[in-house]
């Protein structure tokens, strides 16, 4: 499968029944407590990455939150 992730094509190896975007993140080394993603430009909140499916040719955008002070 392709994807568009933060305007880079990607592919990852997933199937389309298991093309959860938690998996995808977990595939690409994202920590989930540390990012925020949009999916086609919509922000997809984290207690939902279970249920979404990606399909062929979606963009991500992922934001990684960075602590300071």
């Amino acid at each position: 499968m392709k994807i568009r992730v933060n305007g880079e094509e990607k592919k990852i190896e997933l199937d389309q029944e298991n093309a959860l975007l938690s998996k995808a993140l977990h595939h690409m080394g994202y920590k989930p407590n540390t990012i925020v993603v949009e999916l086609n430009n919509l922000i997809i909140n984290s207690m939902n990455w279970e249920k979404v499916k990606l399909k062929d040719g979606d963009n991500l955008e992922i934001v990684s939150i960075v602590g300071g002070g």
